[in-house]
Formats: structure tokens, sequence, C-alpha cells
């Protein structure tokens, strides 16, 4: 990694335009640090809930009915790169069985020799998290059991866990990650209830692309991160924001670790030459033999 600031890449994905993997390997090339992909299992015709950016039950983009599987997606990406670091933004672990869950990520950490950043969300769409048998008003505690259970796979060599959500017996596990422990991120609005959710049980935020106090919100997490005793700081990556120098380097100076720009789903040439742009705003070199 270049030193200084992280900058990722988020591919909405779609059974259109670039792969995941083609788009994974361009990235890498153009000297990115990190590549997203986001997760939703299906979407309900019928909703109540509310998109955040529409406010309504429109969708702000199509291409939420035709999101790929991330672990699919990325695994395929961990195969034709050898660097950048694989991630979601965000998955919805609660939409899966945490003992199958924890497997398949710790084997794309294993096969990717440790590049995995577990970005999560508690899920807009409470009607999509109740085809899974998910309570939206107990989506926090199911992810909170989630994360614990998991960790308690990836760790332990007799694991077990009890809660609400997720209950099993000492069992065996492998293969383990290869990072001691896997980053976790939490994509949600920036509130102290939020914030302290992170401190007690994430390694940091992932800002949402409308997000508008991220120099104060920053301060606000860095802040309840002492409170809960937690040491260092927390990873603060802010999604969508444009690749305007000054804006960057206060992002920085606030305490943003990495910025993350969306991609366009169209064809590779188009986006090797959008990633190859948007790599010399950023001073990014190109790195070649990846």
């Amino acid at each position: 990694m270049c030193g200084g600031v992280k900058y990722g890449i988020v591919l909405f994905t779609s059974d259109r335009g670039i792969t995941p993997a083609a788009a994974a390997r361009a990235a890498e090339d153009a000297g990115f640090d990190a590549f997203y992909v986001p997760e939703h299992t299906h979407i309900p015709v019928r909703r109540s809930a509310p998109h955040p950016r529409t406010g309504d039950e429109t969708l702000p983009d199509d291409r939420y009915l035709r999101t790929l599987d991330p672990w699919v997606a990325l695994a395929t990406a961990a195969s034709v790169t050898t660097r950048i670091r694989l991630a979601t933004a965000v998955a919805l672990p609660v939409e899966s069985d945490p003992i199958t869950l924890a497997k398949t990520v710790a084997s794309l950490d294993h096969l990717s020799g440790g590049r995995v950043t577990l970005g999560v969300g508690f899920g807009w769409n409470t009607d999509e998290l109740a085809d899974h048998g998910v309570p939206g008003k107990k989506r926090r505690t199911a992810l909170r059991e989630y994360l614990e259970a998991m960790r308690e796979l990836w760790t332990a060599d007799e694991a077990s866990y009890s809660g609400e959500f997720v209950e099993f017996g000492p069992s065996w596990a492998w293969p383990k990650p290869v990072q001691p422990r896997i980053p976790v991120l939490v994509g949600a609005g920036g509130t102290e209830k939020t914030f302290r959710w992170i401190a007690r049980s994430a390694d940091g935020w992932l800002t949402t692309p409308s997000e508008m106090d991220i120099e104060e919100n920053v301060a606000l997490l860095r802040r309840i991160w002492r409170e809960e005793g937690r040491e260092g700081e927390p990873e603060v990556a802010a999604l969508g924001p444009r690749p305007d120098p000054d804006l960057l380097a206060r992002m920085e100076a606030a305490g943003v670790t990495e910025t993350i720009f969306g991609l366009p789903d169209r064809e590779p040439a188009e986006v090797e030459a959008w990633l190859g742009r948007l790599a010399g705003k950023l001073g990014r070199e190109r790195i070649t033999g990846s």
C-alpha cells in the first residue's frame, strides 16, 4: 500500500457490465488499496421500509435487484489479484447462517492471504430482513451476536456460542483466518447510538454516501471509542466524496483512514479508462506485475 490515506473502489455489482474479477484487477493495477462490493439477497416487491436516499419505497438504482453474491464475487477477485483488500460495502450477515458465513469468510481470508475486510450493515430493508426471519427491531442485536459467534469460530479451537439468534455447542471449524482479527466496519448513519455500537462490537465506521458532517462525526466517534476503553483509533472509511485534493486533505486530517469511490458498471475498457483518470487525480501510480 502507498503511504498516507488509503483509497478504495466500490463496484455495485450486477449481471451487467464489468465483472468483479476484471474490476478488482484493474483497480489493483491502478494502485488502489481496496475493492468493495455490496449485498442484497433479494428485494421484496411489496415493501414498507423506505430507502434512505429516496425516502419511500422507490429504489435509486435497479442494480439492487441484480446484485451478485458478494462472497462469490470477491472469490473471483481474489483469484486474479495479489495485493488489494477484498471488502464489502456492505454485507448483511444476518441474512446468512452464521456458521456457514464464518466458514466462507475464513476460507476467503485463508485463500487470499489475509486480505478480507468485512463491511457490515444493520439492514435498511427490514422487509428483506423479515424474509430471513430477523425482526427489524432486533437487527442490531442479531448482528452483534452474529459477529461474536463468527469471531468465536475464527479464533477458538473448540468454539461455542449461546444467544438469542445464534446458538451452537462446542465445535471444530477450520480454516482459521490468516488475520488475527478480521476488520469489521459498520456502514450506518453517524449517530451516537451507532458509534457506541461500533466501539463495543466493531473496528470502524463506513460512512453513508449522504453523510455531511464527517469531521464532526469522526471526532464524536473517537471520543466514544476512548470512553468505551478501546485502544488506538477507529478506522473510518468515507464513501463517495469528490476526488478534490483540499477536501481529501481535510478528511484525512479529521481522521478518515480510507476514501472509497464508486465505480461505474460499464464495459471493461470504459472502466479501466475511468480508473486511470481517477488514479491520476489522486496521484496514484500504476502498479505492474501484480
